[in-house]
Parts: structure tokens; sequence; C-alpha cells
């Protein structure tokens, strides 16, 4: 039997819709206490009031601010209720936990709701047989629908297509357009480009909804239509098609096949999603942590950290086999092994500078064949001109702290070779990854810190173990 108990007035307000969010953007604390009552005490009047009119991204906001358990029985008790849209706008373990609990039966009816974009992407990390399982419960026009998305690539515009699209032939009038609108129920709940297509649905032009209220219903769509210049192949990396609309300003864009048939179309709210999943992944692989979440486990993330702090560590060993060609002159000047993590510091933090700007600018294609030259010189240029800056700087403030012209000259021109070094490696390791098709977010780091940390080194006890005669 449903129960019911008395809703604190912060978290519905004389019966609005309740201000689920504080101050900081977060969920507020007194209405994650007042829903996880609710769960507890199964209170589903409460949940579908306060929960069940949530948009989609509040709902995720709140599942991921949850506790396991208490999510799943969130999404049992709201039942029908539940917005399986929500599901798109949380963490990948985090949907897969909660799908995994769902009986097959239940998330294929919830699938036919939704639009195949937010389908496919729920449907996309599952295992084949569950994938094959659901699409078999679905009718015949929905499940190819989604079985042709899901048979392109992962991370292409073909996945982020939507299958529903308003397409006509050129032959019919305004009005027949109009009226095919407004009678049709299959047609998407919103779009802003009616696409014109011949009998084999081969794109041959768009038009644009403004374009319809302004013709007087007598004319033909050939007459005003355009041509769709910017038709993207399904077959595009998604990120590739993100720039495309940014490029040219686009709302919305046509996806065809190899044959140019009209097979999906692919809008703005996708590719907003689509630019800050890749922004996300470029930052995370920098940091060589690969497509890690806050949702995933201890081992999980362990695992996903340990093959490049592997790296890392053969890198050190590297850099530590410099400085044991060096021991006889640390030993003989002691302030040796007190400056040289600031020569390998100011290096490294200059590299990944000149680093992030190269592997930033590839990824957003600023940086090509034809200004590539001008970009390493400049970066050379500002590489020696720090460089001068700070070795000026470290040399007068070691001369003073040891009291020796010697030290503090030796530093300040190993600070110059490291620095100039280091602007070298952090654009051309970057560039020449790209060209060879490695990804330069994910391997640079360690390459362009192991050369900061072995230059410097090298630089700075190879300087001191000639000017004192002692190796």
């Amino acid at each position: 039997m449903e129960n019911q108990h008395e809703t604190p007035p912060e978290a519905n307000p004389s019966g609005a819709e309740p201000d689920i969010y504080g101050d900081g953007g977060s969920i507020r604390s007194s209405f994650l206490a007042h829903i996880g009552a609710a769960i507890a005490d199964r209170d589903t009047i409460t949940l579908k009031r306060d929960v069940g009119d949530l948009h989609q991204s509040e709902l995720g906001d709140l599942l991921e601010a949850l506790l396991p358990e208490q999510r799943l029985a969130l999404v049992e008790l709201l039942g029908k209720d539940f917005d399986f849209s929500a599901l798109t706008e949380v963490d990948e373990a985090i949907r897969l936990d909660i799908v995994d609990n769902m009986p097959n039966e239940q998330i294929a009816e919830a699938v036919q709701e939704l639009d195949s974009d937010d389908a496919v992407y729920i449907l996309e990390d599952l295992d084949q047989e569950d994938q094959d399982e659901i699409l078999a419960k679905l009718p015949f026009t929905e499940r190819v629908r989604l079985r042709r998305a899901l048979d392109y690539p992962e991370e292409t515009a073909g996945r982020r297509m939507q299958t529903e699209f308003v397409a006509v032939p050129p032959f019919w009038t305004v009005g027949q357009t109009i009226d095919y609108m407004r009678e049709d129920q299959d047609l998407p709940d919103r779009f802003s480009q009616i696409f014109v297509i011949d009998p084999t649905f081969k794109l041959l032009g768009a038009i644009d909804l403004d374009q319809i209220l302004r013709a007087k219903r007598a004319v033909k769509i050939e007459e005003i239509m355009h041509e769709t210049r910017y038709a993207i192949p399904a077959t595009m990396d998604q990120e590739e098609a993100a720039r495309e609309f940014e490029q040219y300003d686009l709302l919305s864009a046509a996806v065809v096949d190899e044959n140019e048939r009209l097979v999906g179309v692919l809008t703005i709210d996708d590719v907003v999603d689509v630019i800050q999943q890749e922004a996300e992944e470029d930052l995370m692989r920098m940091g060589g942590v690969g497509d890690e979440e806050l949702s995933d486990t201890v081992l999980a993330t362990s695992r996903s950290r340990v093959p490049w702090l592997a790296v890392n560590l053969i890198t050190a060993f590297v850099a530590a086999s410099v400085i044991s060609l060096f021991d006889g002159t640390i030993e003989h000047v002691v302030a040796l092994a007190i400056l040289m993590p600031i020569v390998a510091g100011m290096g490294g933090n200059a590299g990944s500078q000149t680093m992030t700007v190269t592997v930033r600018g590839l990824a957003t294609k600023d940086i090509d064949i034809y200004n590539a030259g001008r970009v390493i010189r400049r970066e050379m240029g500002v590489g020696m001109i720090n460089g001068i800056v700070f070795a000026t700087l470290i040399g007068a403030v070691a001369g003073l702290w040891f009291q020796s012209v010697e030290i503090g000259s030796i530093i300040a021109v190993a600070m110059v070779v490291n620095m100039f070094a280091a602007a070298v490696a952090g654009i051309l390791i970057p560039i020449m990854l790209n060209r060879f098709g490695a990804d330069p977010a994910v391997a640079s780091a360690v390459f362009v810190t192991s050369v900061t940390d072995v230059v410097g080194f090298f630089a700075f006890l190879g300087l001191a173990a000639w000017w004192f005669g002692v190796m």
C-alpha cells in the first residue's frame, strides 16, 4: 500500500515545482534528505509528485547524488513515471548499474518513448545479447532504425544522429507539406528543417521552417528548397561533425550514407553534448586517466591509471640514470642537489604550457601544415625569452643563496637550455604523435616531461661537472 507523509515546506513550497539546486549548483541537502526519506518509506505519491516532473538533466543530477541502493529503489518506485532519458545525463557506470537491474522487457518499453539518438546512447553500452533481446521486442520500424544507428562505429555521426526526421518529395506543394506536418503523428516533436528526397531517399535539398511559413500554399517545394551544402556522412567522426556545426553555425544537418541517402539528422543539442564529451576526454587523457568517471569503483579507477604511471616510472628511471652519471659532481658540490629540482620543475611546467596549447590546436584543427612552421618558431621564441627571464632571476637568487657566482651562472645557463628544450618538445612531440596517428592528448605529457627532466639534469649537472672538473 502506498504511504504518504508530509512534505517539508522547503522541499515543495506551496505545491510548486521543487527547487532542487542550492547556491553552489549542486542538489540541496534538504531536498536530497527529503527524497531519501520518501524512498525509505516507499512513498510513491511523494516521489511521483516531487521527482516525476523534473527535467531529465535535473533527474540525472539527482540520480548521481543518491546512494547506489537509493537510486535503484527510486527507479523501481517511479515505475512507468521514471523518465528514461535521464539516463543519458549520468555517468556510464551509473547508467549501466540501473539498466542491469531492470528487466529487458521494461527497457524495451521505455526505449520506445525515447528519441532514437537517446535510445542508441543507452543501448550501445549493453552486451550484444541484451541489445538483441531488447530490439527484438520493438516494433519493426523502430527496430530497423535503431539497429541501423547501432551498426555505425562508435563516436561517429551515425551513432549520434536522430533517425526521426521530416522528409518530403520535391513535387509536393507547401500546402501539402503543412498538412502532412499537422496530421502525421509519427513526426519528431521538434525540428527546424524539412528535407527533400527522391523516391530512393537520396537527399536533394532542404527547407527551413521559416521558408515554409512565408511561402504560399500553391508553391512547389522544389521551387523554394536549397541545396544541403553541409550534409554529414554517417561515418564521419562526431568531433569532425561538431566542427562543421561550429564553422557553419548550423542548428541541424542531414546525415547521409555512402550512397547519399538520407538516414538521419544531427541536431545542435547532440552536438553540444559531443563538444563537452570530447573536451572532457582530451582533458582526462592529458592527465593520463583515460575514460575514467567519478562513479567508477576504486579498482576500476586504479586499473585505468596504472599504465601511464608505469610509463612515467620508466622515464623517471631514465632521468635518474642521467643523475647517476654525475654523482661525483653532486657529492663535491652539494648545492647542485638542492637546485636540480628547480631546473627540472621549471622546464616541466613550461613544456606543459606549450603542450596544452599544441594539443588543443591540433584537436580544433587550428594547427595544420600551413601554419605549423610559424607556430613552432613562435613557441621556440617564447621558450628562449622565458628562459632568459627566469635564468636571470634564478641565477641571481642562487648566487646570493650559496655565495657563488659559478653556481648562479651554471643554473642560469641550464635554465635557458631547458626552457628552450621544453618549448621545442612541447610543440614537436604532439605534432609528431599526431602525424603518425597516435593521440597526442594521451601520450604527449609523459614524453614531454621525460625530455625536460633529462635535458634539465644533463644541462645543469653537465655544466657543473665541466666547470668544476669533477665527474
